[in-house]
Protein backbone atom coordinates (compact mmCIF):
# COMPACT_ATOMS: atom_id res chain seq x y z
CA UNK A 1 0.00 0.00 0.00
CA UNK A 2 1.36 3.75 -0.83
CA UNK A 3 1.35 5.64 2.42
CA UNK A 4 2.73 8.67 0.24
CA UNK A 5 1.61 10.39 -2.58
CA UNK A 6 2.16 13.66 -4.36
CA UNK A 7 -0.13 16.82 -3.86
CA UNK A 8 -0.66 19.73 -6.01
CA UNK A 9 2.13 21.36 -3.89
CA UNK A 10 4.36 18.45 -3.50
CA UNK A 11 3.46 18.03 -0.04
CA UNK A 12 3.23 14.50 1.20
CA UNK A 13 -0.28 12.58 1.02
CA UNK A 14 -0.08 12.10 4.54
CA UNK A 15 1.47 15.79 5.45
CA UNK A 16 -1.91 17.52 2.65
CA UNK A 17 -4.23 15.52 4.89
CA UNK A 18 -3.82 17.33 8.15
CA UNK A 19 -3.40 20.48 6.81
CA UNK A 20 -6.24 19.84 5.16
CA UNK A 21 -8.03 18.34 8.22
CA UNK A 22 -7.03 21.25 10.14
CA UNK A 23 -7.85 23.89 7.85
CA UNK A 24 -11.39 22.39 7.59
CA UNK A 25 -12.09 21.98 11.35
CA UNK A 26 -11.03 25.37 11.88
CA UNK A 27 -13.93 26.63 8.94
CA UNK A 28 -16.21 24.99 10.98
CA UNK A 29 -15.51 26.41 14.41
CA UNK A 30 -15.30 29.91 12.50
CA UNK A 31 -18.92 28.96 10.72
CA UNK A 32 -20.37 27.72 14.27
CA UNK A 33 -19.36 30.48 16.10
CA UNK A 34 -20.54 32.95 13.60
CA UNK A 35 -24.05 31.49 13.21
CA UNK A 36 -24.28 31.76 16.84
CA UNK A 37 -23.24 35.26 17.20
CA UNK A 38 -25.26 36.41 14.52
CA UNK A 39 -28.50 35.03 15.70
CA UNK A 40 -27.62 36.04 19.24
CA UNK A 41 -29.68 32.97 20.23
CA UNK A 42 -30.12 31.68 23.87
CA UNK A 43 -32.14 28.33 23.04
CA UNK A 44 -32.13 26.26 19.76
CA UNK A 45 -36.07 25.29 19.06
CA UNK A 46 -36.25 22.08 17.82
CA UNK A 47 -38.10 19.66 16.15
CA UNK A 48 -38.59 16.20 16.68
CA UNK A 49 -39.89 13.80 13.61
CA UNK A 50 -40.25 9.81 14.36
CA UNK A 51 -41.94 9.53 18.18
CA UNK A 52 -41.31 5.39 18.45
CA UNK A 53 -39.06 3.52 20.79
CA UNK A 54 -35.47 5.66 20.48
CA UNK A 55 -37.88 8.93 21.44
CA UNK A 56 -37.85 7.67 24.63
CA UNK A 57 -33.81 8.17 24.96
CA UNK A 58 -34.01 11.38 22.76
CA UNK A 59 -36.32 13.40 24.44
CA UNK A 60 -35.52 13.34 28.02
CA UNK A 61 -32.06 14.49 26.92
CA UNK A 62 -33.54 17.51 24.61
CA UNK A 63 -36.02 18.65 27.49
CA UNK A 64 -33.47 18.58 30.11
CA UNK A 65 -31.25 21.03 28.27
CA UNK A 66 -31.12 24.87 29.09
CA UNK A 67 -30.24 25.59 25.74
CA UNK A 68 -32.68 23.66 23.98
CA UNK A 69 -36.65 23.90 23.59
CA UNK A 70 -38.29 21.31 21.86
CA UNK A 71 -41.29 22.64 19.95
CA UNK A 72 -42.48 20.65 17.52
CA UNK A 73 -43.10 16.59 17.76
CA UNK A 74 -43.82 14.56 14.45
CA UNK A 75 -45.02 11.02 13.20
CA UNK A 76 -46.93 9.64 10.39
CA UNK A 77 -48.57 7.75 13.35
CA UNK A 78 -49.81 10.60 14.61
CA UNK A 79 -51.19 9.25 18.04
CA UNK A 80 -47.38 8.49 18.97
CA UNK A 81 -46.37 12.18 18.43
CA UNK A 82 -49.34 13.47 21.09
CA UNK A 83 -48.98 10.43 23.37
CA UNK A 84 -44.88 11.92 23.22
CA UNK A 85 -45.99 14.95 23.77
CA UNK A 86 -48.32 14.42 27.02
CA UNK A 87 -45.69 11.32 28.49
CA UNK A 88 -42.69 13.84 28.64
CA UNK A 89 -45.34 17.17 29.07
CA UNK A 90 -43.20 18.62 26.22
CA UNK A 91 -45.31 21.57 25.51
CA UNK A 92 -44.65 21.19 21.76
CA UNK A 93 -47.11 21.29 18.81
CA UNK A 94 -47.34 17.98 17.27
CA UNK A 95 -48.01 17.04 13.33
CA UNK A 96 -48.71 13.93 11.66
CA UNK A 97 -45.91 14.60 8.49
CA UNK A 98 -42.83 16.59 7.77
CA UNK A 99 -44.67 19.08 5.72
CA UNK A 100 -47.26 20.35 7.95
CA UNK A 101 -44.27 20.46 11.07
CA UNK A 102 -42.18 22.66 8.32
CA UNK A 103 -45.15 24.86 7.91
CA UNK A 104 -46.23 25.13 11.37
CA UNK A 105 -44.45 26.46 14.38
CA UNK A 106 -40.87 28.09 13.35
CA UNK A 107 -38.27 25.69 14.68
CA UNK A 108 -34.05 25.82 14.46
CA UNK A 109 -33.01 22.57 14.02
CA UNK A 110 -34.60 18.87 12.87
CA UNK A 111 -33.91 15.61 14.84
CA UNK A 112 -34.59 12.93 12.59
CA UNK A 113 -35.35 9.21 14.68
CA UNK A 114 -37.67 7.80 11.81
CA UNK A 115 -36.71 4.76 10.13
CA UNK A 116 -33.41 4.60 8.35
CA UNK A 117 -34.59 4.26 5.06
CA UNK A 118 -36.40 7.88 4.83
CA UNK A 119 -33.48 9.44 6.79
CA UNK A 120 -32.50 11.11 3.40
CA UNK A 121 -35.59 12.47 2.24
CA UNK A 122 -36.39 14.21 5.54
CA UNK A 123 -33.13 15.33 6.00
CA UNK A 124 -33.20 17.07 2.82
CA UNK A 125 -36.37 18.81 3.25
CA UNK A 126 -35.49 20.02 6.65
CA UNK A 127 -32.30 21.89 4.93
CA UNK A 128 -34.23 23.18 2.13
CA UNK A 129 -36.80 24.44 4.31
CA UNK A 130 -33.58 26.19 6.23
CA UNK A 131 -33.43 24.03 9.27
CA UNK A 132 -30.24 22.57 10.50
CA UNK A 133 -29.99 18.72 11.05
CA UNK A 134 -29.08 16.34 13.65
CA UNK A 135 -29.74 12.72 12.50
CA UNK A 136 -29.93 8.68 13.91
CA UNK A 137 -27.76 6.46 11.42
CA UNK A 138 -27.36 6.44 8.73
CA UNK A 139 -28.33 10.32 7.31
CA UNK A 140 -28.33 9.06 3.81
CA UNK A 141 -28.97 5.67 1.81
CA UNK A 142 -25.57 6.16 -0.09
CA UNK A 143 -22.52 8.00 -0.27
CA UNK A 144 -23.17 9.74 -3.08
CA UNK A 145 -26.93 11.06 -1.63
CA UNK A 146 -24.65 12.02 2.21
CA UNK A 147 -22.63 14.16 -0.04
CA UNK A 148 -25.24 16.05 -1.45
CA UNK A 149 -26.52 16.57 1.57
CA UNK A 150 -23.79 17.94 3.09
CA UNK A 151 -22.97 20.36 0.11
CA UNK A 152 -26.64 21.61 0.38
CA UNK A 153 -26.17 22.33 3.98
CA UNK A 154 -22.92 24.18 3.15
CA UNK A 155 -24.88 26.51 0.58
CA UNK A 156 -27.86 27.13 2.68
CA UNK A 157 -24.90 27.87 5.21
CA UNK A 158 -26.95 25.15 8.26
CA UNK A 159 -25.27 22.52 9.82
CA UNK A 160 -25.55 19.02 9.37
CA UNK A 161 -24.98 15.85 11.66
CA UNK A 162 -24.83 12.02 11.61
CA UNK A 163 -25.05 9.91 14.63
CA UNK A 164 -23.93 8.23 16.17
CA UNK A 165 -22.10 9.93 19.06
CA UNK A 166 -19.17 6.65 20.15
CA UNK A 167 -16.49 9.86 19.69
CA UNK A 168 -17.62 11.40 22.98
CA UNK A 169 -17.03 9.27 25.63
CA UNK A 170 -14.09 9.41 28.33
CA UNK A 171 -13.11 6.17 27.35
CA UNK A 172 -12.90 7.01 23.19
CA UNK A 173 -10.35 9.62 24.44
CA UNK A 174 -8.36 7.94 26.87
CA UNK A 175 -8.06 5.28 24.22
CA UNK A 176 -7.04 7.96 21.53
CA UNK A 177 -4.50 9.55 23.90
CA UNK A 178 -2.78 6.17 24.58
CA UNK A 179 -1.99 5.85 20.81
CA UNK A 180 -1.16 8.70 20.37
CA UNK A 181 1.35 8.49 23.16
CA UNK A 182 2.84 5.52 21.60
CA UNK A 183 2.44 3.46 24.14
CA UNK A 184 1.20 0.45 22.62
CA UNK A 185 4.17 1.13 20.34
CA UNK A 186 3.77 0.06 16.33
CA UNK A 187 -0.31 -0.36 15.80
CA UNK A 188 -1.10 -3.23 13.22
CA UNK A 189 -4.59 -4.24 14.19
CA UNK A 190 -7.27 -3.97 15.59
CA UNK A 191 -10.73 -5.93 16.65
CA UNK A 192 -14.68 -4.68 17.04
CA UNK A 193 -18.01 -6.34 17.49
CA UNK A 194 -20.92 -5.67 18.02
CA UNK A 195 -24.64 -7.61 17.58
CA UNK A 196 -26.85 -9.35 19.29
CA UNK A 197 -30.42 -11.62 17.91
CA UNK A 198 -32.32 -8.86 16.32
CA UNK A 199 -35.18 -6.00 16.75
CA UNK A 200 -38.22 -7.37 16.79
CA UNK A 201 -40.53 -4.20 16.48
CA UNK A 202 -40.03 -3.40 13.33
CA UNK A 203 -39.38 -4.69 9.79
CA UNK A 204 -37.34 -1.77 8.46
CA UNK A 205 -34.64 -2.68 9.83
CA UNK A 206 -34.87 -6.27 7.65
CA UNK A 207 -35.74 -4.51 4.98
CA UNK A 208 -33.54 -2.84 1.62
CA UNK A 209 -31.42 -0.39 3.34
CA UNK A 210 -31.86 -1.89 6.69
CA UNK A 211 -29.25 -4.55 7.72
CA UNK A 212 -27.21 -5.12 10.46
CA UNK A 213 -24.24 -2.62 9.32
CA UNK A 214 -25.87 0.23 9.47
CA UNK A 215 -27.58 -0.17 12.66
CA UNK A 216 -24.63 -2.17 14.49
CA UNK A 217 -21.53 -1.79 12.78
CA UNK A 218 -21.95 1.54 12.64
CA UNK A 219 -20.92 2.04 15.82
CA UNK A 220 -17.57 0.52 15.57
CA UNK A 221 -16.87 1.58 12.38
CA UNK A 222 -16.85 4.88 13.65
CA UNK A 223 -14.98 4.15 16.59
CA UNK A 224 -12.15 2.02 14.53
CA UNK A 225 -11.61 4.70 12.22
CA UNK A 226 -11.87 7.43 14.66
CA UNK A 227 -8.72 5.56 16.49
CA UNK A 228 -6.74 5.06 13.69
CA UNK A 229 -7.65 7.08 10.56
CA UNK A 230 -9.93 7.03 7.58
CA UNK A 231 -9.94 3.76 6.09
CA UNK A 232 -8.56 3.37 2.63
CA UNK A 233 -10.03 0.03 1.26
CA UNK A 234 -12.83 -2.43 2.36
CA UNK A 235 -13.10 -6.05 1.89
CA UNK A 236 -16.32 -7.45 2.99
CA UNK A 237 -18.19 -10.75 3.31
CA UNK A 238 -21.87 -10.42 3.83
CA UNK A 239 -24.98 -12.91 3.78
CA UNK A 240 -28.33 -13.47 5.40
CA UNK A 241 -28.18 -16.31 8.10
CA UNK A 242 -32.45 -16.18 8.74
CA UNK A 243 -34.55 -15.73 5.48
CA UNK A 244 -37.32 -15.13 7.46
CA UNK A 245 -38.02 -12.79 10.26
CA UNK A 246 -41.37 -12.89 12.41
CA UNK A 247 -41.89 -8.91 13.68
CA UNK A 248 -44.53 -6.83 15.39
CA UNK A 249 -45.40 -4.78 12.82
CA UNK A 250 -45.64 -6.59 9.69
CA UNK A 251 -45.29 -10.12 10.51
CA UNK A 252 -43.70 -12.56 8.61
CA UNK A 253 -41.24 -11.02 6.44
CA UNK A 254 -38.43 -11.68 4.11
CA UNK A 255 -35.07 -10.40 5.14
CA UNK A 256 -33.68 -8.41 2.31
CA UNK A 257 -30.48 -6.95 3.71
CA UNK A 258 -27.19 -8.29 5.53
CA UNK A 259 -28.24 -9.69 8.79
CA UNK A 260 -24.56 -11.17 9.06
CA UNK A 261 -21.49 -8.89 8.24
CA UNK A 262 -17.40 -9.18 8.23
CA UNK A 263 -15.55 -6.06 6.90
CA UNK A 264 -11.77 -5.92 6.81
CA UNK A 265 -10.58 -2.13 7.01
CA UNK A 266 -6.95 -1.54 5.59
CA UNK A 267 -6.01 2.24 7.58
CA UNK A 268 -2.83 4.33 6.59
CA UNK A 269 0.56 3.30 7.96
CA UNK A 270 -0.97 -0.28 6.61
CA UNK A 271 -3.14 -0.83 9.73
CA UNK A 272 -5.94 -3.57 9.53
CA UNK A 273 -8.61 -3.88 10.85
CA UNK A 274 -11.89 -5.92 11.60
CA UNK A 275 -15.65 -5.52 12.43
CA UNK A 276 -17.90 -8.04 12.87
CA UNK A 277 -21.84 -7.64 13.42
CA UNK A 278 -24.48 -9.29 12.92
CA UNK A 279 -28.45 -9.99 14.22
CA UNK A 280 -27.76 -13.72 14.87
CA UNK A 281 -25.62 -13.00 18.13
CA UNK A 282 -26.40 -14.65 21.73
CA UNK A 283 -25.96 -12.29 24.04
CA UNK A 284 -27.57 -12.12 27.55
CA UNK A 285 -26.94 -8.15 27.81
CA UNK A 286 -28.86 -7.98 24.56
CA UNK A 287 -29.54 -3.94 23.97
CA UNK A 288 -27.85 -3.13 27.74
CA UNK A 289 -24.15 -2.86 28.54
CA UNK A 290 -24.56 -2.90 32.13
CA UNK A 291 -21.41 -4.67 33.74
CA UNK A 292 -20.52 -6.49 29.83
CA UNK A 293 -17.29 -7.68 30.36
CA UNK A 294 -17.05 -8.37 27.02
CA UNK A 295 -14.21 -6.72 25.61
CA UNK A 296 -15.52 -5.20 21.88
CA UNK A 297 -13.00 -2.85 20.68
CA UNK A 298 -9.42 -4.06 20.74
CA UNK A 299 -6.39 -2.39 19.68
CA UNK A 300 -3.19 -4.21 19.42
CA UNK A 301 0.63 -2.72 19.17
CA UNK A 302 3.95 -4.15 19.38
CA UNK A 303 4.68 -3.20 22.73
CA UNK A 304 0.82 -3.38 24.24
CA UNK A 305 -3.07 -3.39 23.50
CA UNK A 306 -5.74 -2.25 24.67
CA UNK A 307 -9.26 -3.72 25.12
CA UNK A 308 -12.77 -1.56 25.91
CA UNK A 309 -15.20 -3.10 28.54
CA UNK A 310 -18.55 -2.86 26.81
CA UNK A 311 -20.04 -1.61 24.20
CA UNK A 312 -18.63 1.60 22.41
CA UNK A 313 -21.84 3.52 22.85
CA UNK A 314 -22.12 2.19 26.34
CA UNK A 315 -18.62 2.04 27.87
CA UNK A 316 -17.59 0.35 30.76
CA UNK A 317 -13.59 0.90 31.01
CA UNK A 318 -10.18 0.33 29.51
CA UNK A 319 -7.85 -2.81 29.73
CA UNK A 320 -4.15 -1.81 29.15
CA UNK A 321 -1.59 -4.25 29.23
CA UNK A 322 2.15 -3.09 28.06
CA UNK A 323 4.10 -5.39 30.59
CA UNK A 324 5.07 -9.12 30.42
CA UNK A 325 5.44 -8.68 34.64
CA UNK A 326 2.94 -6.43 35.43
CA UNK A 327 -0.86 -7.20 35.71
CA UNK A 328 -3.98 -5.52 33.42
CA UNK A 329 -4.72 -1.67 33.90
CA UNK A 330 -7.96 -0.85 34.28
CA UNK A 331 -8.68 2.68 33.76
CA UNK A 332 -11.39 5.04 32.44
CA UNK A 333 -13.99 3.62 34.38
CA UNK A 334 -15.83 7.13 34.63
CA UNK A 335 -18.03 7.26 32.39
CA UNK A 336 -18.10 11.25 32.96
CA UNK A 337 -22.66 11.52 31.94
CA UNK A 338 -21.48 10.38 28.45
CA UNK A 339 -24.53 8.39 27.09
CA UNK A 340 -25.27 7.02 23.73
CA UNK A 341 -28.71 9.45 22.90
CA UNK A 342 -26.54 12.80 23.84
CA UNK A 343 -25.40 13.46 20.25
CA UNK A 344 -28.32 15.47 19.16
CA UNK A 345 -28.25 17.79 22.65
CA UNK A 346 -24.65 18.00 22.41
CA UNK A 347 -24.80 19.55 18.53
CA UNK A 348 -27.67 21.60 19.98
CA UNK A 349 -25.97 23.33 22.34
CA UNK A 350 -23.24 23.94 19.97
CA UNK A 351 -25.56 26.31 17.81
CA UNK A 352 -25.74 28.52 21.09
CA UNK A 353 -22.16 27.97 22.17
CA UNK A 354 -20.31 28.31 19.30
CA UNK A 355 -18.10 25.11 20.48
CA UNK A 356 -17.54 22.60 17.75
CA UNK A 357 -18.57 19.47 19.05
CA UNK A 358 -16.43 16.61 18.49
CA UNK A 359 -18.99 14.24 16.01
CA UNK A 360 -18.63 15.39 12.73
CA UNK A 361 -20.61 14.79 9.57
CA UNK A 362 -18.00 14.12 7.46
CA UNK A 363 -16.55 11.46 9.53
CA UNK A 364 -20.43 10.21 9.70
CA UNK A 365 -20.24 10.09 5.82
CA UNK A 366 -17.05 8.38 5.42
CA UNK A 367 -18.62 5.70 7.47
CA UNK A 368 -21.51 5.47 5.51
CA UNK A 369 -18.69 5.04 2.26
CA UNK A 370 -17.54 1.81 4.28
CA UNK A 371 -20.96 0.36 4.74
CA UNK A 372 -21.68 1.04 0.79
CA UNK A 373 -18.60 -0.39 -0.16
CA UNK A 374 -18.55 -3.42 2.40
CA UNK A 375 -21.52 -4.38 -0.34
CA UNK A 376 -20.12 -3.52 -2.90
CA UNK A 377 -17.29 -5.58 -1.84
CA UNK A 378 -20.01 -8.92 -0.94
CA UNK A 379 -20.93 -8.29 -4.50
CA UNK A 380 -18.07 -8.20 -6.50
CA UNK A 381 -15.73 -10.49 -4.75
CA UNK A 382 -13.06 -7.47 -4.57
CA UNK A 383 -11.63 -4.83 -2.70
CA UNK A 384 -13.11 -1.34 -2.94
CA UNK A 385 -10.92 1.83 -2.63
CA UNK A 386 -12.57 4.87 -0.90
CA UNK A 387 -12.50 8.77 -1.89
CA UNK A 388 -13.60 10.06 1.52
CA UNK A 389 -12.02 11.05 4.31
CA UNK A 390 -12.55 13.55 7.53
CA UNK A 391 -10.47 15.76 10.05
CA UNK A 392 -8.11 13.36 11.66
CA UNK A 393 -7.14 13.20 14.78
CA UNK A 394 -11.17 13.53 16.14
CA UNK A 395 -9.56 14.85 19.64
CA UNK A 396 -6.40 17.07 19.30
Amino acid sequence: MKTQENSPDGMGRRSFVKVSASAAAGLLISSLEGWALETQVKKVRVAVIGCGSVSNMYLPQLLGSQMIEVVSLCDIKYDRARGQNEKYKAGAKTYPDIDTMLAGVPFDMMVTLTDMQVHEELNRKALLAGKHVWSEKPLANTYAAGKELLDLSKRMKLRLWGAPAVVNSPQFAYMSKTIREGKLGIISSAHAQYGHTGPGWSAFFYEKGGGSMPDLGVYNMTTLTGLLGPARSVMAMLSIVKPERTVDDKGTIKVEAEDNAHILLEHDNNILSHVMCGFNYFDPYGHTAGNQPLHSIQIYGDKGNMRLLGYDWETNGVITETSYDEPPLLASTDKGGYVWQEGARVVGESLVSGIEPKINVEHALHVLEIIEAARKSQQEGKRIKLVSSFPFPVIR
